[in-house]
């Protein structure tokens, strides 16, 4: 961050607390005073470079998470929450979220909370004989929306599933091939593995001791869906330990976040954190060298890409998006400074929804968010199939995707242009958001410009913004 000032108070009291010191041991340690601890933990002063380097040496402490973490995504979350129009009269100016991101994490999550549950009472008025028919309605954020953010908000990575992960897979890789090593622990404890066309992905009946696979679905599924199965019957205890620290607000959203653990493990043990990490760099991130070389799915490759957030042994960091036909997004996660709407769709600028009109071709895209800062976007197609004639299809397009001062990394990159402005499309967020101007794809007005009315003037927007 050389020429910017680095102001990471909460990210020093969230490392004094963790080591549970007090503010006076702490500085001690660092080697400063008390009092300019505590500008620094109230961001009333920068980080030093005294201190950045005692962090690092005194407590091993990963620095370049000073730069990071959850302000970035905060702010962005609490723009789109502003867009609503309840707040149209008295929506607060950039800076003051910046600094609430920045001073009172905690405060800006609680109004995130407090908004989505507004959200939810709204819609439910909107529908309003059925909520009233619906006995002990609660006020509680959506399961899937509460398990999304926890995994956003831990930048997509779970440090004690991972490692177990690759701990497992090590143990793995001495029994042969990867589907029979694990058809083989299975049957260890009893339990008979069987493929059915008729079968659904994936179906587990603890009584009989069967799991029974799709033959239809692809190998490289069928092997995934035997790691989650595994991962639920052989790491339950972990699952249930990491579930514990997050405090989920239902059983429901529990239950979702344990199976999206147990995702998360198939995929780390199908991909190992530092073996995935050094073939990603040998191969400049080739998606489909690295699928066959892991036996993976182009989607699972890329997922994996963007989770590569290990303290101290960090990858580049990968915005990943999965969206529908509509342009609504399924999946999202970002370790840049891009960030993706909470709510509806993503730009239709972006080269993700491109990638319908031809599948099966990776697709890329230079690009510039609002704030300047410019990315390198891959985009591809990776509808899935029914399995056979008839059988409805999946219809999905992936991105993955990252700043262009990581663009030599990428085989991708290779004889794109990067000195032209003009190259670059500029896209943004969410249109409620966007501070562009002059767009020719704007749905809806941005929340923070005036509109300028001329009934004897029509150019491609019905409106000018000043």
């Amino acid at each position: 961050m050389a020429g910017q000032k680095l102001y990471a108070g909460a990210k020093l009291r969230e490392l004094r607390t963790r080591l549970g010191l007090t503010q006076k041991d702490f500085a001690a340690k660092l080697g400063i005073s008390l009092p300019y601890l505590n500008q620094m933990e109230n961001n009333n002063r920068p980080v030093s470079t005294t201190v950045v380097l005692a962090l690092a040496q005194e407590f091993g402490f990963d620095v370049t998470e000073l730069g990071q973490g959850d302000a970035e995504r905060l702010v962005t979350d609490m723009r789109e929450a502003m867009a609503d129009p309840v707040f149209a009269d008295g929506a607060p100016p950039l800076a003051d979220l910046r600094l609430t991101a920045s001073n009172a994490p905690a405060l800006a999550r609680a109004f995130l909370e407090l908004h989505r549950a507004y959200r939810q009472t709204h819609e439910r008025l909107a529908s309003l004989d059925e909520a009233l028919g619906r006995e002990g309605a609660q006020l509680q954020p959506s399961p899937w929306e509460e398990v999304r953010d926890f995994f956003h908000y831990c930048d997509n990575y779970i440090d004690a599933v991972d490692r177990a992960a690759e701990h497992f897979a090590e143990g793995l890789a001495k029994e042969g091939p990867l589907a029979q090593a694990l058809t083989e622990r299975l049957a260890r404890l009893g339990i008979t593995v069987r493929r059915s066309r008729e079968a659904p992905l994936r179906r587990f009946d603890p009584d009989r001791k069967e799991l029974t696979l799709s033959s239809l679905a692809r190998p490289e599924t069928q092997t995934f869906q035997l790691l989650v199965q595994t991962a639920l019957l052989r790491q339950a205890q972990l699952l249930d330990a990491t579930l514990d620290l997050a405090r989920f607000q239902s059983d429901q959203a529990r239950s979702i976040a344990k199976l999206g653990l147990a995702n998360y493990f198939a995929g780390a043990t199908k991909m190992p954190y530092r073996a995935f990490l050094e073939a990603a760099q040998d191969t400049r991130h080739d998606l489909e060298l690295l699928a066959t070389r892991f036996g993976a799915s182009i989607e699972q490759v890329a997922h994996r890409l963007s989770t590569l957030q290990r303290p101290g042994a960090k990858g580049v960091p990968f915005f990943f998006v999965r969206v529908d036909q509509a342009g609504t997004i399924t999946k999202r996660h970002s370790a840049t400074r891009l960030q993706f709407a909470r709510f509806g769709g993503a730009c239709p600028l972006w080269n993700v929804h491109a990638a319908f009109e031809l599948p099966g071709q990776f697709l890329r895209q230079l690009a510039e968010t609002p704030d300047g800062v410019r990315y390198i976007s891959l985009a591809r197609d990776v509808s899935k199939t029914g399995g056979h004639f008839g059988a409805p299809r999946r219809r999905y397009a992936i991105a993955l995707g990252c700043e262009v001062r990581h663009a030599a990394g990428l085989v991708y990159a290779d004889d794109m242009d990067f000195t032209r402005p003009a190259a670059f499309e500029p896209i943004g967020i969410s249109c409620r958001i966007c501070e562009r101007t002059q767009c020719h794809q704007r749905s809806v007005p941005p929340l923070e410009k005036r509109l300028a009315i001329d009934p004897m003037l029509r150019e491609t927007l019905p409106y000018a913004l000043e």
